[in-house]
């Protein structure tokens, strides 16, 4: 590009979503949210709000976070979260985690070589259970969509009871990208769907001890066509009666336990 060119508008684009983004906070809540927050060295912490009684409760993790909280009377507790959010006294301000690039975390992260891609699920409480089913299980990564997807809440955090620190959640610009880079890097992809052409003990009997990648749409949508169609098999969870059918956290816990009994 010559001296004074004019920047081409996606490179504007991006630099200012760039510079948006490294603004961006979010307000975690509640007890056991803040807590993992407050002892996370990952995490930029930047303002806490706690009750006597939450301060009390918290008195290590705060010592440990070198934070100097702001005490306040619980019936001022006024902090920019949604009202009727289950705060418990306990309020952190931080900035959103950064866990790196896909390739870092998928071919050398913590754990089993297991991942979770959420196509287009944006229901905070379901992405929050499903990053504590992966930590339990023992998933390299959550992976969703950058837009269209749970973005990091006080909610998910609060569901994820403490997950959301651990457990890495990558958000990435294009699912179906990030989906081709995983199979690039030897991943079978398996969707899960009602309609799904062999039940999903077969199709994680088929993989072997091939490295995992559990691909899970929204409740209604289910798999988009792109991605149901990037995927290497569609499994199916049998179910016992005419009818059956789980919630995408749900259904994402049956996957990573089948997965991880290989």
């Amino acid at each position: 590009m010559k001296t004074g060119a004019k920047k081409p508008t996606w490179v504007i684009d991006k630099e200012r979503a760039r510079r948006a983004e490294a603004k961006e906070t979010v307000w975690l809540f509640g007890i056991h949210a803040v807590r993992d927050a407050l002892v996370n060295p990952a995490r930029e912490r930047l303002r806490l709000v706690v009750t006597k009684n939450a301060f009390d409760r918290l008195a290590d993790a705060i010592a440990a976070s070198g934070m100097e909280p702001e005490i306040v009377d619980p019936r001022k507790f006024d902090v920019p979260i949604d009202e009727g959010s289950v705060h418990q006294g306990a309020a952190l301000e931080a900035r959103p985690l950064n866990w790196g690039k896909l390739a870092d975390v998928a071919i050398s992260g913590a754990g089993a070589p297991l991942v979770v891609l959420l196509d287009r699920v944006t229901d905070p409480h379901n992405v929050g259970a499903v990053l504590r089913s992966a930590e339990v299980f023992g998933a390299r990564a959550v992976i969703a969509p950058r837009h269209h997807s749970a973005p990091e809440t006080g909610a998910l955090a609060k569901t994820a009871s403490g997950a959301l620190e651990r457990q890495p959640y990558l958000r990435v610009t294009n699912l179906a990208d990030a989906m081709v880079e995983l199979k690039e890097m030897g991943y079978v992809l398996i969707g899960l769907d009602g309609d799904g052409t062999v039940p999903l003990a077969e199709a994680m009997a088929g993989v072997g001890t091939r490295p995992v990648g559990l691909v899970l749409g929204a409740e209604g949508p289910g798999l988009r066509d792109k991605t149901r169609e990037t995927c290497d098999v569609i499994a199916r969870i049998p179910f016992a009666g005419e009818f059956g059918s789980l919630n995408v956290s749900n259904a994402a816990a049956v996957g990573l336990y089948a997965a991880s009994q290989r």
